[in-house]
């Protein structure tokens, strides 16, 4: 399974990255308003020698090259719920040093977070959707999270820290 970094990008939308097998990184900025750009690196450093291409796609042509490589449905129905407001749905990979590292996933509620709900959890090719509280947790899996922005974050503070109370900045809405 690739590991597919995720980044939010406040005001502009998702960055996205993974590096291939013969070293080289790509990355796909997934903006808000629609288009996305394509950006690729043909080496693993930073010097001048790395040779970088960016293609901006519109979203027909980015849902098109998706189809060609083999994009999912399921891909496109999480981007479309995405964006609904008050709607964050994210990802938390697992760390040896996180908190959840070897534990039992719990309840969200039970953790103090109530109005979170754990979608799955993906460990390597497979996927457990709706995980049950004993589900036991480990590095290198993917926690797939859906709520409130505010209720994300104080989850993915959890899963780090242990720690149910956190005060951590949360891009408002616009205009705030």
């Amino acid at each position: 399974m690739v590991d597919v970094r995720r980044v939010k990008l406040p005001g502009v939308g998702v960055l996205h990255t993974f590096y291939t097998s013969d070293g080289g990184k790509v990355g796909v900025i997934a903006h808000r308003s629609g288009h996305s750009d394509l950006i690729t690196f043909a080496d693993d450093g930073e010097g001048p020698d790395v040779t970088k291409v960016s293609l901006r796609l519109s979203e027909d042509e980015a849902h098109t090259l998706a189809e060609l490589l083999g994009g999912t449905q399921i891909t496109e129905s999480l981007t479309a719920l995405d964006q609904i407001p008050g709607l964050s749905i994210d990802w938390f990979t697992v760390d040896y040093e996180d908190h959840i590292a070897g534990q039992p996933l719990g309840s969200p509620a039970e953790r103090g977070i109530a109005g979170l709900t754990v979608v799955a959890v993906v460990r390597g090719d497979s996927t457990n959707p709706a995980p049950a509280p004993d589900f036991k947790v480990f590095p290198g899996d993917t926690l797939v999270v859906a709520g409130s922005p505010e209720k994300v974050a104080k989850a993915f503070n959890f899963f780090r820290t242990g720690a149910a109370k956190a005060k951590v900045a949360v891009d408002g809405p616009p205009g705030n």
